[in-house]
């Protein structure tokens, strides 16, 4: 049985719809854990009811532990902050050693959870930090068999970044909609999967807008495991005036 491990960090509302699917059979997969860096996510809740394996990474504890000098703060044995730091693509903060240790730190912590139950797939359902090189490496090391999800709330490459449906709606587009992409070193610049999009009418507020992309994603993160899973999803590269790019395909056979 394929196995998926989730994170989240709030009411894990496209975890509980990838749940369902497994639970359904629609997916050819079982959730095995539902991580978060929240205490108080709700979809927790979601899963322990459903018995499967929650845990909590508490970063704003490490980084209290990394700022006090703490000998609670531990890096992992094999960190190489040059490597790390010299393929880390954004850094939302000008301490980049500080953001750098104390989110590896973190991160060693959750792949020590997660892979304690060899997950095929890693799918960020929600999930408010960005995960960098070393977790990558690690967690899925080749490329061209990318194994981390992420669903964006934007028609990506337009409006990267944390509220994709505010920024859209702000700029006054017509048409909005959601994105399920692997995840790279970049924020939001992984090859893309699927995307759906939905109309803005004259009359629609903030909320409708988010209604309604919230309403697409649950249909369409379900669909992107299960094409991964029913192995219809393949990255190949595309030269584009000498620049290389991944991007992904998928079969209708």
């Amino acid at each position: 049985m394929n196995k998926v491990a989730i994170l989240i960090s709030g009411t894990g509302s496209n975890a509980a719809k990838i749940c369902e699917s497994c639970l359904k059979n629609e997916i050819n997969a079982k959730v095995v854990c539902v991580g978060s860096d929240n205490i108080e996510a709700r979809g927790l809740e979601y899963a322990k009811k459903n018995n499967i394996h929650t845990f909590v990474i508490d970063y704003k504890k490490i980084i209290s532990n990394y700022n006090s000098n703490s000998d609670k703060f531990k890096l992992p044995a094999d960190f190489d902050y040059e490597n790390i730091n010299k393929k880390l693509m954004f850094c939302p903060v000008k301490d980049r050693e500080k953001y750098l240790k104390t989110r590896v730190s973190a991160e060693n912590e959750l792949l020590e959870q997660i892979m304690e139950f060899e997950p095929d797939l890693l799918v960020l359902a929600g999930f408010m930090r960005t995960l960098t090189p070393y977790f990558i490496d690690r967690f899925s090391p080749d490329p061209d068999n990318p194994k981390i999800m992420n669903i964006h709330p934007a028609l990506l490459p337009s409006f990267p970044g944390t509220d994709g449906y505010g920024d859209t709606f702000d700029y006054g587009c017509k048409v909005g909609g959601c994105t399920v992409h692997f995840v790279d070193y970049g924020t939001d610049t992984g090859p893309i999967i699927l995307q759906k999009s939905f109309e803005i009418l004259p009359g629609d507020s903030i909320e409708n807008v988010r209604k309604k992309g919230i309403e697409l994603e649950w249909q369409t993160y379900p669909l992107a495991v299960k094409l991964y899973f029913d192995k219809k999803i393949k990255i190949i590269e595309s030269l584009k005036k000498g620049v290389k790019r991944k991007k992904v395909q998928i079969s209708l056979d």
